[in-house]
């Protein structure tokens, strides 16, 4: 039994079998996104590189084949539909993965009710005739049988909530750890799709942020995470967050 407000040092698809049905309200969560499985002569390969801004984790090679990465995130976001409401995907397109989300997207269409658009600083482009990166985007999933774009388990007024939204940098403050969300941006993603006193599920919890936008924003959350060092990091994150709250 899985206790809420705590992080589990574990692989996220043995403990999601250990959540019910429907228990979570909201998963917002940003997976590895492959980074260092790149084209060579045509074919995909492993970056060669540490030190390439690839490299976005320190302890976590980030190069699953692309069959490999297609078949484990299949497995998490059909799992994620089963014990959530409300699946928020970051996502950003990159030449490791974009065939498998592009599939993944297609597999779950008929979840799927609409993207967000986050805009952030211009990413180099790591080859010629390659456009810069400056956006990543949540797929909004809910599991139920309503068709169009309504979201049921939004909680915004109409016209509050656009689906490109503006003003965010990315985390670079967690040593080892390159891609961490922005805690603004968490935080207005749960303030949006969920209540006060919600169960809040991130299956790949890093260094975190997710935790840290839920105990300022008043959810409870669960959290996943198979790197020990980077479980580490959340926890003491997760310590100073709650001490900070307690000295007002």
């Amino acid at each position: 039994m899985l206790e809420i407000n705590n992080i589990y040092n574990m692989d996220c698809l043995e403990g999601l079998k250990l959540l019910s049905d429907n228990s979570i309200d909201l998963v917002v969560t940003s997976p590895p996104y492959n980074m260092r499985t790149r084209i060579r002569n045509g074919e995909y390969t492993t970056r060669e590189k540490s030190e390439h801004f690839s490299k976005k984790y320190e302890h976590f090679s980030d190069d699953l084949t692309i069959e490999e990465y297609y078949d484990f995130h299949k497995n998490v976001l059909t799992e994620l539909l089963r014990v959530s409401k409300c699946v928020l995907w970051n996502y950003q397109i990159v030449t490791g993965s974009k065939s498998a989300v592009f599939k993944l997207i297609g597999d779950f269409a008929d979840q799927i009710k609409d993207i967000i658009i986050w805009e952030k600083t211009g990413q180099p482009a790591m080859h010629e005739q390659v456009l810069n990166s400056c956006y990543e985007f949540i797929i909004v999933f809910e599991n139920d049988d309503k068709k169009g774009r309504c979201i049921s388990n939004a909680h915004f007024k109409r016209g509050t909530m656009n689906n490109v939204l503006k003003g965010y940098k990315k985390n670079n403050s967690i040593k080892g750890h390159g891609a961490c969300f922005p805690v603004e941006l968490v935080k207005d993603l749960v303030n949006a799709f969920s209540k006060e006193g919600d169960v809040v599920l991130d299956p790949f919890m890093g260094s975190g942020t997710t935790a840290v936008a839920c105990i300022k924003e008043k959810r409870h959350f669960i959290g996943f995470e198979l790197n020990k060092d980077y479980f580490d990091k959340a926890c003491r994150r997760i310590d100073a967050e709650r001490r900070q709250l307690s000295l007002f």
